[in-house]
This record gives structure tokens, sequence and C-alpha cells, in this order.
């Protein structure tokens, strides 16, 4: 007999497939001689849609909202039918004898499993598997230890009813804001809060009044001492002062402090995400698609979509097997020397590790020249924190020095290393030896400072606000910022700004929808349920109770909303206005009317074929027999499917390329971006 394994992509069922000995490949599974494996290319399956449930809930309006059926169900994604059809097909096998869950290891991976469970109606004996790393070892040791999947139900009834929550919440407010104001409008429990948190910092900057200070500065051997008094807010005052002090001042050391300060713990997938971005401009996407290629790819680093900084005590005798894996990228010579021990102890504590540990380094040696510019970075900002562990803490001595003139007391502190520990490049500056001075002469400087206002939100402190709030997991802030910048609410430069669309929603939802700590409140209920505290039916009819009051306020407001993307261009298949809309194809125009579906290119597009005269990149122009190349330079057109592009045959590359969409189309997918996806306005 067999068991069936069901990887979350192609690419984890291959490590899986080469492990554990399924050597023969098919399209749709790998299967050996006790195992075949097969992946779900993400979800499989999605919610149903409102028209799913009831036809007359398929024309977008007001009256049937708000929705609230007592039962949802799934269905399955177009797109990958043939997936789920094959592993259906699989599991009814005489020789199955039961599946092996190997999605990953996560709320969102259980969903992912249980529903293709739950629609090929399967009922023999069902298991799961859970590691924090993709190394041989982590899967070996994975499938001698294999759970019943009954210990993980609570996950999944976690992970249905926040499924169910953003159906009841988002499909319904933004059925409601669409159809009102005639504009594509969403709105939702974690989206919202997210946008009202940049809407905030913007408004601290819009009351920020600015303020000019003058404060004097006691001169010794180049060294500024601090003024103790509050201050002053003209240069007159500060010159006055200073015109008093004619006698020297008297110099009182006080007794030197020992300040020590221990390693910082490793990563978790928000800390990381927000370190790179601050220090090398990556979004949360890129730096989440960067990490999670070291794990699933390179298997360098530990299970990437992690919310915690620590480690498990039993993982402590692995180690140092860890770090010497890092011998060859790294110079380890005084940590082997010093025998290898983890110093920062606080970083073992069962109790703060959850689903998974901190973000670290695999006992996998890397090969550096497999890593892009961007991998590297992304590696080495994880193997230096864990590296970290390894390392003394950094000490310091400490003397405050106290220089006191009758009219006023300056302040001087120096500091003096006495190890560097894991801050290696650590430097002070050029000490003074007070010990030698009892009087100082008074000079003195005049320091202006004006206050300036509060920067915009980064995204990197974006992504530390959402999650003090609890909006989102590490696993899915990265999409919900991309969401609300591609929905047209939020402009990224190098600050976060919202746009006048993003502004205007705020004012369109209730406060309760918009405010951070109502979403913190609902995904603590959501882990109350994952730990068993909470039944899942409760915390549904509270969130349809909830969507009801939100339908009702949003239809007898009387707030006016202005659509900024109407153009003055008409369409003329209808005659309504155009409105612009852009997507990462370029602007398109598209027809305000919602019965329309007239759509075309805003600005001709750049493509990459070369014009036969100048050889400069031609224009896609869209007219009326079609598509066709034209160049802006000479004039010289082509047909769109002319010369030889036609025969290109598709390389190793574009092949990969294509898998990958395909996997990204079939990704996790919410009823309300499934919903969103179709809305054409």
């Amino acid at each position: 007999m067999k068991k069936l394994v069901i990887a979350e992509k192609p690419s984890v069922a291959k490590d899986l497939a080469r492990v554990l000995g399924a050597k023969q490949a098919s399209k749709y599974y790998f299967e050996g001689d006790d195992y075949i494996i097969t992946w779900a290319l993400g979800h499989l399956l999605t919610l149903r849609m409102p028209e799913d449930l009831d036809k007359s809930w398929q024309k977008w309006e007001m009256n049937p909202l708000p929705m609230l059926p007592s039962k949802i169900g799934i269905k399955p994604l177009p797109k990958t039918r043939g997936q789920l059809k094959a592993i259906g097909e699989l599991a009814k096998r005489k020789d199955i004898s039961g599946i092996v869950i190997a999605t990953d290891a996560g709320r969102e991976g259980e969903l992912v499993a249980r529903w293709i469970i739950e629609w090929i109606r399967f009922n023999k004996k069902i298991e799961r598997l859970w590691i924090s790393s993709q190394t041989d070892r982590a899967i070996k040791a994975g499938f001698a230890k294999l759970e019943p999947a009954q210990n993980y139900q609570r996950l999944y009834d976690s992970a249905l009813a926040r499924s169910q929550a953003d159906w009841y919440i988002g499909l319904n407010v933004t059925r409601a804001l669409t159809v009102k104001y005639n504009d594509s409008l969403s709105a939702g429990r974690v989206q919202t809060p997210t946008l009202q948190l940049v809407r905030q910092k913007e408004a601290k900057i819009a009351s920020f009044r600015a303020q000019t200070f003058y404060e004097p500065k006691l001169i010794v051997q180049g060294k500024e001492g601090k003024y103790q008094g509050n201050p002053f807010k003209s240069q007159v005052e500060v010159e006055s002062l200073i015109k008093q002090i004619t006698e020297k001042g008297q110099v009182e050391i006080s007794e030197t402090q020992l300040k020590t300060e221990s390693a910082p713990l490793p990563y978790d997938l928000t800390e990381l995400q927000r370190v790179a971005n601050e220090k090398y401009g990556f979004s949360a996407k890129k730096t989440l698609s960067l990490v999670q290629t070291l794990y699933e790819f390179h298997k360098i680093v530990s299970y990437p979509r992690t919310d915690s900084k620590y480690l498990p005590s039993d993982l402590r005798a692995e180690l140092k097997e860890h770090l010497l894996a890092l011998r060859q990228v790294i110079d380890l010579r005084e940590i082997i020397k010093s025998g290898a021990k983890v110093i920062q102890q606080a970083v073992f504590n069962d109790s703060k590790v959850s689903d998974h540990y901190a973000l670290i380094p695999t006992e996998k040696a890397p090969n550096l020249a497999k890593l892009s510019n961007d991998e590297h970075k992304i590696y080495f900002l994880i193997v230096n924190r864990f590296v970290g562990l390894f390392l003394p803490k950094f000490k310091k001595e400490v003397q405050k020095i106290t220089v006191t003139f009758p009219e006023a007391t300056f302040i001087f502190h120096q500091e003096k290393i006495l190890e560097a520990g894991f801050k290696q490049e650590q430097q002070i500056e050029k000490s003074i030896d007070w010990h030698q001075i009892k009087q100082i002469a008074p000079q003195f400087s005049i320091k202006q400072t004006t206050t300036t206002p509060p920067n915009p939100l980064s995204e990197g402190k974006l992504l530390q606000q959402m999650e003090k709030y609890g909006l989102g997991t590490p696993a899915t802030r990265a999409e919900i910022i991309e969401k609300i910048i591609s929905s047209g609410y939020v402009d990224r430069n190098k600050f976060l700004t919202t746009t006048p669309k993003g502004r205007q929603l705020l004012d369109l939802v209730n406060p309760d929808l918009k405010t951070p700590e109502t979403t913190a409140k609902w995904e603590i209920r959501l882990e109350r349920i994952a730990q068993g505290k909470e039944k899942p039916e409760q915390f549904v009819t509270d969130i349809k109770a909830k969507a009801t009051a939100l339908i009702a306020e949003i239809k007898s407001s009387d707030i006016e909303y202005k659509d900024f993307s109407l153009t003055t261009k008409i369409c003329p298949k209808c005659g309504a206005n155009l409105k612009e809309k852009a997507t990462k194809n370029g602007k398109l125009l598209i027809c305000s009317n919602l019965e329309c579906d007239y759509k075309r290119q805003a600005e001709a597009k750049i493509s990459n074929h070369r014009c036969p005269q100048c050889h400069r990149k031609m224009l896609i122009i869209d007219g009326s027999n079609g598509k066709y190349f034209k160049c802006k330079y000479d004039g010289t057109t082509e047909k769109l499917t002319g010369g030889k592009a036609g025969s290109k045959k598709v390389d190793k590359r574009e092949t990969q390329k294509i898998m990958k969409k395909l996997e990204k189309a079939a990704e996790l997918e919410s009823p309300l971006a499934a919903a969103l996806k179709n809305l054409k306005i």
C-alpha cells in the first residue's frame, strides 16, 4: 500500500519525491514504492461566489444586501481543475491507504489541503507533515513522525472562520460601496485599517507646526556638553545666559557604569521585511519572494513565514551544525575556538514558538555562486543575526561628567568599549582624560534646532504597525500592501501616501471597520479558535451581525463621492464617459457604465520588437483592424504576428516563466479578490 502526499507547489513535491524515492514522474504526480507525491498549485478551491448560491445575486445591486447564506461551500478554481481531478483519481486508487498533508505548515496551508480532501470525499487515514525547513534531513525526520491530521483540526477551523469572515464583510461592503458610488471600491477587515494607518500618519504630518529652539553648548577639546534645562525660544536669551557665565566651571566625574547588550534575536518574517526595506529599499513582497526562494530552492534558510524570533529548546543540539555549514562564507575561527556555544540563551523559549521557529540558516552549506545579488543580501541578513547568537555580549564603560557653573550645568558622556562582542565593528570616538581636568573655562557655541515633521510611512514602518495591531499574518502582509497600492488607494515612491480615492474610501466606511484595534480583536479571536478556546460558530455569527450593520450604514449614507479617474473621453459603444485605470501593462480606458464592457489601451505600449529601419523599439497600436507594430520615429508599421515571432521556440527560461505564472494564478485567492478580479471598473 502507498500513501498519497499532497504538497503545496510542484517545486516542493519534486523535493519530497527525491527524498522519498518516488522516481516515476508524470504530469500530475511522482510515484515510488511507498509514496505518491502530488501538489496543489496553491489553492485549487475557493469559497463559492454569491452568484453560485443565488442567481439573483449575480447582478450587483443594493437591494439584496447583505448576502448572509447559512452555508457558503467551496468550488474548484477554473484554471486548475485538471490538477484537482488528478488528485481525486489518485485518492480512489485501491493501493492508496491514506493521505499525508504536506502543504505549508500554517493556517492557510491547512486550508489548502483540507478543502481538497473535502472535495474529493476522502474517508481513509489522514496524517500531517509539519516541518520548518526543506532540507533532506528535515523531510526524513518529518515523515518519520507524522501526526494525525485531527491534531490540527482547530487550526483548520480558524482558517475557515477567517475565510468566511472575509466573505461576509468583504463581499458585502465592496458590493455596497461599488454600487452606491459607481466605482471600484473595496473594503475589508484587514485592508481598510491598513489604509487607515497610512492616513493617520499623514494627518500627523498635516497638523505639524515647526518650532525653532536654541541651546548653549559647552565646548571642551572639540566635544559638546549638553545644557541641563529647557531649550530657549530665542537666540537672544541664550546669548544673555552665555554673557553671564564668566567663572570657570567645576568638573565632577560620576562612578563608571558597566553596560552590556546581548545580541539581537533572529528575525521573524515581518522584521526581516522591515529591515530589508530600510536598508535596501526592498518591498515586503520582494523580500518574501527572495526568502521563499532561499527556503524552497536553495534550502539554506528555515521556513520564512514565521511570526517567532525564538527557537525551541530541542533545537539546541543541532545549532552547531547549522553554524559549521557557514564556514566557507564567514570567518568563524574565533567562535569555533571558543566551543561554538550559544551565548544568547534567551533565544531558547518553547512558549514563544507556535507554528514555526525563527528564521535561521539550515545545516546545508550555501553555494553563493548560485545566489542572485538580492538573494545574497537577504541571506546574509539572516546569517549575521544567527552568528550573533554565538558571540559575546557587547560591553562598555560609561562615565557621566558634570560641569557646573553658577549660572548653568552641562553634561558630557564618555564611553569606553571593553568587549565589542557581537558589535564587532563598533567604534568609539577619541576620549578626554577628565581626571586631569578640575575646572573648565567657559567656551560656548549656540545650536539652533528647528523641529521637522515626521516622515510619511515607509513600507517597513507600515509592516511594523501592522504587526503591532495584528493586521494580517507574516505570510499575508506583503500582499495586503500590494493590494491597497494596486487598487489605487496608495501611491508608493520612497514613502507610502494615500491617493484621493483612498482618502475618500476612508470617509465612506464605518469607523469601526477602519480601526486597527477592531481587526486586532478579530485576530485574537481567530487565534483563540486555533487554540480551542472559542467556537468558530460564535465568531462567524458576530461577523454576520457586523456585516448587516455596515451595509445599513452605507445604504443610508449621504456622503458624496468624486471619481477622479473619469475622463472627458466618450465610450464609442454606449456614450458614457471613459475612466482611466492603471495596470502593470500600462493605462487602460474603460467604460464607466456598469452594463458596458468597452475598454482600450490609453496609451500605446512599447514593445521589445525592433523597427527594421531604425532598430528602435516599436509601439503596439490597437487599431480598428486589430493590433500592429508602429515606429514612432519613422512611421514604419508591421503586423503583430509578422516576421519570425510566430515560429520562435519557447526556451527553458520561458517555460519557467509560464510555470510561475500558473502557480501564481492558482495561489491563495480570497473570495473578495476573486470578485474584484471580475470587476471591470
